[in-house]
Order: C-alpha cells, then sequence, then structure tokens
C-alpha cells in the first residue's frame, strides 16, 4: 500500500510539472479590435486606414509558402498588394468562420515586448471582376500587435488554389472537341426512338448496367437504377401516348480534355396524348447522358417542366 501510495505522489507531481502555464488567452482584448479595424480596411480599401495600423517595419507572411529563406513582404507593398482584393473583386468580404471567433495570447516567457499574438479563423469570398471566377476559402491568421497597439507581423495561411482558375481564365483555352456527328449521338437517338416505340428493352440495353438517372424535378442525391428507370418509363408509357418524339436542332457530342468526360447534349420535343383526358401535350425536354470507353452510357440527366403533364 505504501508503495502504490509513493507511485501515487510521484505521477500527481510529474503531471503538475507537466502542466505549465506559458501567458493567457482572452477572448476580448483592446488586440482583437485591432485586428478587426485592420480587416475592415482591407476589406474597404481604406490604405490610409491600413497604413496607420501597421509598424514602420511591418512584415506580412505566406504560411504555406515551402520557401525557407522567406523574407516576408514589406509594408509598402504590402498596402499595395492588399488594396487589389478590394479593386479587383466584387462583393469582397472576410468574416469569422461560422462558429469562431478571434483569440489574443498574451505569452510569457520570450515576450520581452509585451506583443499579443491574435489568432483568426475566418472566410473570405468574393467574385474576380474580370474573370467571373469565384472565391471562397478559408483563411487562418496569426497576427502580432505590439504594446502600442501596432501590427508588425501577418502570417497568413489560406487555399492558394483559389487563385489557379482566375489565372487560367484570363486567356482562351479550348478543352476537347465537339461533334455534331458520332457513334454516341447515334445511341442516343436510337435510344430516344425505342422509347417512342415502346420498346423499353431496347432502350434500356444502351445503359451500362450501373448506370445512373437523374430527374431535373428530383432530389438530385436520390437517383434511379436501370431496372427502377425501366418500370417509371413504363408507368409513363401506360398514362400518356407518344404520338412522335421530334428532335429539337442537333445533339451535340462534346469530348473534354479536362476529366477524360464523354456527354452528349440533345432537345427534343414529345408530342403526347394523356390518356386520361386525351388532352395532348407537347413537352420539351434536354437530356445530357454521359458515355464511357464502350460507348455505353453512364448516367443520364433529362429537364423538363413536370407540370405540364400535371391535370
Amino acid at each position: 500500500m505504501k508503495k502504490i501510495i509513493i507511485v501515487l505522489a510521484l505521477m500527481i507531481s510529474f503531471i503538475t510539472i507537466a502542466q505549465k502555464k506559458n501567458g493567457t488567452v482572452y477572448i476580448e482584448h483592446p488586440t482583437i479590435d485591432v485586428v478587426a479595424s485592420f480587416t475592415t480596411a482591407l476589406v474597404t480599401g481604406d490604405t490610409t486606414k491600413l497604413a496607420s495600423l501597421l509598424t514602420e517595419d511591418f512584415k506580412a507572411f505566406n504560411g504555406v509558402s515551402t520557401n525557407p529563406d522567406a523574407k516576408g513582404t514589406e509594408k509598402t507593398r504590402f498596402i499595395k498588394n492588399s488594396y487589389r482584393w478590394f479593386d479587383e473583386l466584387d462583393y469582397f468580404s472576410i468574416t469569422d468562420y461560422p462558429g469562431a471567433y478571434p483569440d489574443a495570447i498574451e505569452y510569457k516567457e520570450d515576450n520581452k515586448d509585451d506583443e499579443i499574438w491574435v489568432q483568426t479563423w475566418e472566410l473570405l469570398k468574393g467574385v474576380h471582376k474580370t474573370t467571373g471566377v469565384k472565391f471562397s476559402s478559408p483563411v487562418h491568421r496569426l497576427i502580432v500587435v505590439t504594446k502600442d497597439n501596432k501590427i508588425k507581423t501577418v502570417i497568413n495561411y489560406y487555399n492558394e488554389g483559389i487563385f489557379d482558375e482566375m489565372a487560367q481564365s484570363f486567356s482562351d483555352r479550348t478543352n476537347g472537341k465537339i461533334y455534331n456527328h458520332h457513334d454516341n449521338i447515334n445511341t442516343v437517338r436510337k435510344a430516344v426512338y425505342s422509347f417512342e416505340n415502346a420498346d423499353l428493352d431496347k432502350a434500356i440495353a444502351y445503359y451500362s448496367e450501373d448506370a445512373r438517372f437523374y430527374n431535373i424535378n428530383d432530389d438530385f442525391n436520390v437517383t434511379s437504377s436501370r431496372d427502377e428507370i425501366k418500370k417509371i418509363r413504363q408507368e409513363f408509357l401506360d398514362n400518356f401516348q407518344i404520338k412522335s418524339i421530334e428532335m429539337v436542332g442537333y445533339p451535340d457530342y462534346l469530348e473534354y480534355e479536362m476529366g477524360n468526360g464523354r456527354s452528349v447534349l440533345s432537345w427534343w420535343n414529345f408530342h403526347l396524348i394523356r390518356k386520361a383526358d386525351k388532352k395532348e401535350i407537347v413537352l420539351p425536354m434536354h437530356i445530357n447522358d454521359d458515355f464511357d470507353e464502350d460507348g455505353k452510357i453512364t448516367s443520364e440527366m433529362i429537364y423538363f417542366n413536370r407540370t405540364l403533364l400535371e391535370k
């Protein structure tokens, strides 16, 4: 028993030593207000206010940079770069990330200058005026505030990939080929006209075994399988007589470079008679079919106004 007591005493001593404090974390602090003013000046393009909040030896750093010799961005250049956010983005905003708020940390050790570190977790948003690219990125910032309430250092952490699409959008580029005649177009026509002739077995055979079916009128998170869509389309044929299906314009087959996608876009008018009351209906229909390498349809999205079919 004595040995157990000694061991417990040693463990408590060790835990007490290990739990050493090194400062205070504040949820409310004057430096948090300084950072809030800094963010407001940044978002509104107020370079005069921004300059007044920064020390003369201010430096900004990219927290995700892999350059070990980075010297940081000095005050004048930082202000010029910051104005570009306001100047080049519509709807520019930086707000606290939902559920988050800034903290001010006052360290005791190695803090001879009585500086405060403010940590923020934010959401940056905007739309680039030239390219229309939408910016939306979480941002984490570490900001050092002096005892005079001036900002000495900013370290920014955010996804630099948000700039990729914008950079690529300044020049024209192709993303594959568009065909107005292709075997995949032939497949779509054959599938649609098989349906027109109530030959569901033949129509469904043009789809892969694991094909998924989407309907613009339904929940996009709920899809139908090949067997399920056959039942749905049989029910449609039970309720409507198809007088004819008329192609509008011509289908396009898009063979993409990015993602290796293959899609046929087609437009149709379904000329129907509702069996219940003999009402004639013209139903415009847009169909987007995706294909695999073997020429089978792997997914289909149909766009139409379901209210046209209702009594």
